[in-house]
């Protein structure tokens, strides 16, 4: 579907199915919501789905790798050849994220949306990675609107192949750099509040990445009103793809897992563009960057995991599906309390 097509394919979860999958936990023969957190994301998986029932047997994690032109102003501890090695070894399950995908028996799927070099991945790419921000604009509106629709058409051909819940991750040196750019605008904080120190920056670094970014803000002008110019004037290709696989899974009822900053920052441009995505969102971990916990906020978010990671590439996402299908297990195998011959709980008053 286009980008139009998806945002009008967007309702509400259901609320007659999340309201008979909180039943059914609270017949559970167990204490009141004593999973916690875990219960409320199956409640509103069920909601997602429309489904009382809950399927998580076919899992998928995307993961959408393009270098950023902004590398130039020395953003970054690594140079933008690493972007093409980790994003093959995905391919390999020489890549942190393939080796958790294996262990959580989840399929990974790296795809090249913007990779500044040839590649041996999947082909999408929107151009040979985006423009120095600094200096212009990342990209053309057309461009990110041709992004996000590449991360709608890959979310779609999961959803075809029967996928049951998704993952997003990315692979992009210089993308803490572009998010933090987009969180700045999208949030109205400032760019020191908003960004952290990505794969070790030292304090040197640091203060080069927060003037790269009040630079490319400055010159560039992104609106905050509009999703995609911002998107488009100081983002990435990766978070564009990442924004529209939230668009997708929303707009044919998927839940789609975030990950950690990169892809909170997607969620939120894809929630500003189509605010009833958020019902469809889950929340997986919160990160160490600065900005992470704003964003859930921003997203009315509770993850369910506090590891201090900041890995990317989808890992924190991935590592809650195991989580998931414990939680499913209780949710779908433990007897009632009527089957119990027990009374059942009732909430304190």
């Amino acid at each position: 579907m286009t980008l139009e097509e998806t945002k009008e394919a967007i309702v509400q979860p259901d609320e007659n199915a999340i309201a008979l999958a909180k039943r059914h936990w609270d017949n559970i023969a167990k204490p009141l919501h004593s999973l916690g957190k875990l219960e409320d994301v199956l409640v509103q998986i069920a909601g997602i789905t429309g489904k009382e029932k809950i399927n998580l047997e076919k899992k998928a994690l995307l993961v959408f790798c393009a270098d950023n032109g902004v590398v130039e102003e020395g953003v970054t501890q690594s140079g933008k050849d690493v972007t093409k090695i980790v994003s093959e070894n995905f391919l390999q399950t020489r890549a942190t994220a393939s080796i958790l995908c294996k262990e959580a028996k989840a399929d990974i799927f790296p795809i090249d949306i913007g990779i500044a070099d040839e590649t041996i991945l999947p082909n999408y790419k929107i151009a040979y990675g985006t423009k120095n921000m600094t200096k212009g604009p990342a990209m053309t509106r057309q461009e990110a609107i041709q992004a996000l629709e590449t991360g709608i058409a890959v979310a779609e051909e999961r959803i075809r192949e029967g996928y049951t819940i998704l993952a997003t991750g990315e692979m992009g040196i210089g993308n803490t750099t572009t998010s933090s750019a987009i969180a700045s605008v999208l949030l109205g904080k400032s760019a020191a509040e908003v960004t952290g120190r990505g794969a070790g920056l030292s304090s040197e670094g640091l203060i080069r990445k927060i003037a790269a970014i009040e630079k490319a803000i400055e010159v560039n002008q992104p609106d905050s009103t509009d999703a995609i110019d911002v998107l488009s004037k100081v983002g990435g290709f990766d978070i564009a793809g990442m924004a529209g696989t939230f668009l997708a899974g929303a707009a044919h009822h998927v839940p789609v897992v975030m990950d950690g900053f990169i892809s909170c920052v997607a969620a939120l441009v894809a929630v500003r563009i189509a605010p009833e995505t958020e019902g469809y969102i889950i929340a997986s971990h919160v990160s160490k960057e600065p900005a992470v916990r704003m964003l859930l906020e921003a997203l009315h978010k509770e993850p369910a995991l506090n590891c201090d990671m900041c890995l990317g590439e989808g890992t924190g996402a991935v590592m809650l599906f195991p989580i998931l299908d414990m939680a499913n297990a209780v949710y779908e195998g433990m007897t009632t309390f009527e089957g119990n011959n027990m009374d059942a709980y009732v909430p304190l008053t």
